[in-house]
């Protein structure tokens, strides 16, 4: 993944993760029906409005690993 902006480490929000932002160009739509089916991580809720994603499970997405 050759995206300074993105982190090593940690946890992220969808807005980091989706294009134009993020390295991932798709849609929310097309993210949500991607986890729902099982083609990208499973996310983690911090709290009733906070939804985020491991970076390490993103990045394996991206390059193919996962």
């Amino acid at each position: 993944m050759d995206n300074p902006n993105f982190p090593q480490t940690g946890l992220v929000r969808l807005s980091q993760i989706l294009a134009p932002r993020g390295p991932i160009p798709v849609s929310k739509s097309t993210w949500w029906q991607g986890v729902k089916d099982g083609r990208f991580p499973k996310p983690q809720k911090l709290g009733p409005r906070t939804t985020v994603w491991k970076v390490e499970d993103v990045r394996a997405l991206f390059d193919g690993t996962a």
